[in-house]
């Protein structure tokens, strides 16, 4: 005879918990299996999401050669600066040596430029890397490295700031802290105007406007400004939220400056590469945005009494924390000509920003500033000076821009002189490390011997969609640089004999497989050359 088996309300009670596990577990099968949590599933699906072919990749291990790359790099001709030119390989030497391979199970998609900080890649500073290591693309795919940002998007477009080796997320997504800033659309795009890779931009495109939107939804206030963290704009430890916020942790219910400022100029950078992949249509509503974004910020973060650009509190009273995040404003159109020149200014100020070395992050007159840097309160930061040499370099401030990359320059040179290698940031006013600054870190210290090198004191700047190069020429000893690497076949030597001086009028020898229009500035002349692979003298 069958006996009945009557289960103990304990177990049944544990079973039926269990289909619930499993039922929510159920939810987030398939393709974002990988996010996979122990918690109810949130997710409001980004459309643009499904398009990104990152999230489903395999990974590429890719080998990068030895380090005679001298072969394939671009070679800088300075002549008399042997120890310059030597600088420049050996950060290329030590950023060839942060390459590595993805791990196994991690979602990444490709080898990469490990940010040389804690084995963690970060999103700030790979976009910042990219930009020197683009002028290696033809010894190792660097700009691959966004790929598994790309890769890591979940499916509502959120990507973490700071993502681990094993492919883990370093923050949950509504942290305050979890993202940003959001530069990747920056970094690409000055790939794109150095190669005019269109297959790229498609490939790239749908994850950098989900992310854009993300940040849209889910980091702005009723007016639509943007908010953030210390940790958030990646200036971790400025003196910027009022004190009873924590400076790194907290949003302070503040309107965040640089924040805004990226997203303004972000908005319009997807809306130009829409413009080359013809879907500009799909996302007006970033137009629509980038322009009441810049009439806010022109409206209530500027003040006309001192000049400059600040946060503003939640009472609608403005910080008066002076740093160098207001300068995203040169990236963009946000200020009329007189505003613009105020700004510029406040850069030869020696009581601000005007120190012994150039530029420090935060001004010299605020309170928290430290001699020694001490990270965001005063430190020299490779990254945010490029911002604003290119930012300088792009509203014609041209004089402006050299002398402050000859000066950041000059202290990168005088560091590596003395110690021989690069740091992760540097003191305002001294020419050492900052305080407890990161050696060996290539990482974006790349910036100031390869890419500041090329672009500022050489005064090289290419843009293939222009098919033009821009030589600002101010030096006199004989200068150039040879397999210059332009277009997706161009090779290119430029050489300048030398002069007795400045205003002299340059002749210049080139070698080209394709052609391209030459722009020399020297003095206050200018010339233009229509280069032909059929010559070489000019």
């Amino acid at each position: 005879m069958r006996k009945n088996h009557i289960i103990p309300k304990h177990l049944l009670f544990l079973f039926i918990f269990g289909l619930m596990l499993t039922g929510i577990k159920a939810q987030t099968t398939g393709n974002d299996e990988k996010y996979n949590l122990p918690y109810k599933n949130t997710y409001l699906k980004e459309p643009l999401v499904a398009e990104n072919e990152y999230r489903i990749a395999k990974a590429q291990t890719i080998e990068p050669g030895s380090f005679d790359a001298k072969k394939i790099l671009p070679v800088p001709i300075w002549s008399g600066h042997p120890k310059e030119l030597e600088m420049y390989w050996k950060a290329w030497q030590i950023a060839i040596g942060n390459i590595l391979a993805p791990q196994l199970g991690s979602g990444f998609v490709s080898s990469y430029l490990d940010t040389a900080y804690n084995g963690n890649i970060f999103m700030w500073d790979s976009a910042f890397m990219l930009m020197f290591a683009r002028y290696g693309d033809r010894f190792f795919p660097f700009q691959r490295t966004l790929d598994n940002f790309y890769a890591k998007q979940h499916p509502d477009g959120f990507i973490c700031r700071e993502i681990q080796a094993d492919g883990a997320d370093s923050f949950e997504r509504y942290d305050p802290v979890s993202t940003g800033p959001n530069i990747m659309p920056w970094s690409e795009m000055m790939y794109y105007h150095q190669f005019g890779d269109t297959e790229r931009l498609h490939k790239i495109f749908p994850a950098l406007c989900a992310y854009y939107k993300w940040l849209k939804l889910n980091h702005t206030w009723r007016n639509g400004t943007y908010w953030s963290s210390g940790w958030g704009t990646g200036m971790d430890n400025m003196p910027r939220v009022q004190p009873e916020y924590n400076m790194i942790y907290s949003h302070g219910h503040m309107i965040w400056l640089d924040t805004n400022l990226q997203q303004l100029f972000t908005a319009n950078l997807l809306f130009e590469m829409g413009f080359y992949l013809e879907r500009w249509q799909e996302i007006e509503e970033f137009e629509d945005e980038a322009v009441m974004l810049k009439k806010y910020i022109k409206e209530n973060l500027w003040d006309e009494k001192t000049g400059f650009l600040y946060d503003q509190y939640a009472d609608g009273s403005l910080s008066s924390t002076k740093g160098i995040g207001a300068y995203w404003a040169l990236l963009t159109d946000v200020l009329d000509d007189n505003q613009l020149d105020r700004l510029v200014k406040e850069l030869d100020n020696p009581e601000t920003f005007n120190r012994e070395f150039r530029v420090p992050s935060l001004s010299a007159d605020n309170p928290k500033y430290k001699e020694n840097g001490r990270y965001w309160q005063g430190g020299i930061w490779p990254g945010t000076n490029y911002m604003v040499m290119t930012g300088l370099a792009n509203k014609g401030f041209r004089k402006q821009a050299r002398e402050i990359a000859l000066n950041h320059y000059k202290q990168i040179f005088e560091v590596y002189k003395n110690i021989g290698t690069f740091w992760e940031y540097y003191s305002p006013e001294s020419a050492e490390p900052g305080f407890m600054a990161r050696k060996d870190f290539v990482g974006w210290t790349g910036l100031p011997p390869i890419a500041g090198l090329i672009e500022f004191v050489i005064g090289i700047r290419g843009d293939y969609s222009k098919e033009q190069i821009v030589w600002d020429m101010n030096l006199t000893e004989e200068n150039g640089i040879e397999r210059y690497p332009f277009g997706p076949e161009g090779m290119i030597t430029l050489k300048a004999k030398e002069r007795r001086s400045v205003n002299d009028e340059p002749k210049i020898t080139i070698d080209s497989n394709i052609p391209f229009e030459l722009l020399v500035h020297y003095g206050d002349k200018e010339k233009t050359i229509k280069v032909t692979p059929d010559k070489q003298n000019y």
